[in-house]
């Protein structure tokens, strides 16, 4: 294959589109917040809180459209003896911001929180904070990882160049208008991000379907041809499978840091809803041009095609059928501007994710754990260096990773089965505390890890009811394997086994430390005996507690948190007055979760 010169020029154009509109949006808004008294820090990571119904819809949608989506949901409509029935992402991920919308939006962004952290230090202290963190920045990684992936089979189809230089060359873009002008950049040119895929795919199609080598795919959905029907089945013996990774996508879909990002930017809790609801809709919507292009793949005569006679599952290349139609089954004007939009689309995609990682590392390990009085130019001077260091860590990921779709329940994996039922305890359950929640994260942690992963090479040491042994190619060697394949729902009977844990053992730690059955010297954790540790209390909590408290005990006590840091946990100043006496309700101390009972 030689360097088409068109398809270099479309990739040009595209890129420099989402650049100039990264770099207009970061200028455009580069005083947002300040009259406002808002911190540098906090602009970059929730805007100025004023992303209203347009941007803020585009925006949430791209929390999952991207490279990785529309690629990965094409690959799984065409591979033989999965298709539709498999393709779960569409409608797992839309499932779960309709969820998200409906239980979670409204008492985050109401309590003014900046990361999706917040809560968790809030309650559980930084210690337990930051090994949270783990789990929630391996899944940013993981996911930029998947979007840098898709772009390399991308690329690779469109032009024969240096792919793992294009990849390198796509991520240094993004991570610059990123780190000038935060979440403004990643938030505008998400706009443009879903227009190029949009117009881009859906112009290709038509000129896909009338190509004589592709055949009829309401015929092919139903009936043999070339392969199995891309309608796709799923058999008896794989239904737990099936609904164990639905479960995964719809809930585990949830507790992202790029999620919530938006939802924490949003104006008001209502409209954080309302973004929630409208990008459920787009992401159905957006996923229509690649079940299509799916179904195209495998109701096509290769063959007749130049790309050859050996079919792209034949050749390993299932993850590059939406590149790979748009190349052989188009004219060459089409699809270079469908692959070029693709291209540009899966770079700005990987923005939302290395920002997300970033801010939670900044505000929550940094500053809250580590240096509370740090200034805000010193925030803003770590968010810039992490985002240089995430990001290049999942262009790492990229430049050696396997199947698209395999990346995705990789990444959402861990997010599910321990920062899912965390996220339950710390909004919804009354009275769990760290001792809950630490045993919580061992048990989801143990569950899964002991059921085996194979995309990593990683045994099981737990042997679930119904496991079988399965040659399987290696996705990167080609060599025959034996894998043991769990047919049990094992990552959410995980999750499950994590929220009973965080219930019982706080409600255990706290039974023993009350009733005196252990003394209170041994609460080491100080999350009974003293509920708000000295690492967590702020101003209100010492007025409130007052009357356990000695007037010669407050009165040098300096906050450990910032009078910002504070604020930030119980803003008012941009909610609604009938938010504000509901919150003020909420935070009382005989209504709010956070005091003991």
């Amino acid at each position: 294959m030689t360097i088409h010169v068109e398809g270099l020029v479309a990739i040009a154009v595209f890129y420099l589109l989402i650049l100039f509109v990264g770099i207009w949006a970061a200028w455009k808004n580069k005083h947002s917040g300040e009259a406002e008294g808002t911190d540098r820090s906090e602009t970059i990571m929730v805007g100025g809180r004023d992303i209203g119904l347009f941007v803020g819809g585009f925006t949430m949608t791209a929390t999952w459209v991207g490279g990785g989506y529309i690629n990965g949901t094409a690959e799984y409509v065409y591979l033989p003896d999965y298709g539709l029935a498999w393709a779960q992402a569409p409608f797992g991920y839309a499932l779960s911001l309709v969820l998200g919308g409906l239980f979670f939006a409204k008492p985050m962004r109401s309590r003014g929180y900046v990361t999706m952290l917040d809560p968790f230090q809030q309650l559980y202290g930084k210690r337990m904070g930051g090994l949270l963190f783990i789990p929630a920045l391996m899944g940013e990684i993981f996911w930029s990882a998947a979007i840098l992936s898709a772009l390399g089979a991308t690329l690779s189809v469109i032009v024969d160049i240096n792919i793992k230089m294009s990849v390198v060359i796509s991520a240094l873009i993004a991570i610059f208008y990123t780190l000038v002008g935060g979440l403004y950049s990643v938030a505008y040119t998400d706009v443009v991000q879903l227009f190029c895929i949009f117009v881009g795919l859906w112009i290709s199609v038509p000129f896909a379907l009338m190509n004589p080598a592709v055949s009829d795919i309401t015929v092919t959905a139903v009936k043999r041809l070339y392969q199995s029907p891309w309608i796709g089945s799923v058999q008896k013996g794989d239904t737990w499978v099936w609904i164990d990774n639905f479960c995964l996508l719809m809930l585990g879909g949830i507790p992202w840091q790029v999620y919530f990002q938006r939802v924490l930017s949003a104006s008001s809790a209502t409209y954080a809803q309302v973004l929630s609801f409208l990008a459920a809709f787009g992401c159905l919507v957006m996923a229509v041009p690649s079940v299509l292009i799916g179904a195209i793949g495998a109701s096509t005569d290769w063959n007749q095609t130049s790309y050859g006679a050996i079919p792209p599952k034949n050749k390993t290349e299932a993850d590059m059928i939406l590149p790979i139609v748009l190349q052989h089954l188009c004219p060459p004007f089409v699809s270079f501007f469908g692959l070029g939009a693709v291209s540009a689309a899966v770079m700005s995609s990987a923005d939302s994710s290395i920002l997300s990682a970033s801010s939670m590392f900044a505000r929550n390990i940094y500053q809250l754990a580590f240096r509370q009085s740090a200034s805000d130019r010193e925030i803003v001077w770590v968010m810039r260096i992490t985002i240089f260091v995430f990001g290049g860590l999942a262009t790492l990921m990229a430049l050696v990773t396997g199947t698209v779709y395999g990346l995705w329940y990789l990444s959402s994996d861990l997010v599910y089965v321990i920062i899912f039922p965390q996220l339950l305890s710390v909004l919804f359950v009354k009275g769990t505390n760290t001792y809950g929640s630490v045993a919580a994260y061992l048990f989801g942690m143990v569950l899964r890890i002991g059921g085996g992963e194979p995309y990593l090479q990683l045994p099981p040491f737990i042997y679930y009811p119904g496991w079988i042994t399965e040659q399987r190619k290696h996705h990167i060697t080609g060599e025959l394997e034996e894998i043991v394949v769990q047919k049990f729902p094992f990552k959410t009977v995980s999750m499950l086994a994590s929220f009973l844990g965080n219930v019982v053992f706080s409600y255990l730690a706290k039974y023993l430390f009350e009733s005196g059955k252990i003394s209170h010297k041994y609460d080491f954790l100080d999350a009974v005996v003293s509920k708000h540790s000295e690492e967590i209390m702020d101003k209100t909590t010492l007025v409130t507690r007052g009357n356990a408290i000695g007037l010669s005990e407050m009165a040098p006590m300096k906050p450990r948190l910032s009078v910002t840091l504070a604020a930030a946990f119980t803003r008012r100043d941009t909610l609604p007055t009938e938010t504000v006496e509901e919150e003020e309700e909420e935070s009382s101390p005989d209504s709010s979760h956070h005091e003991e009972e």
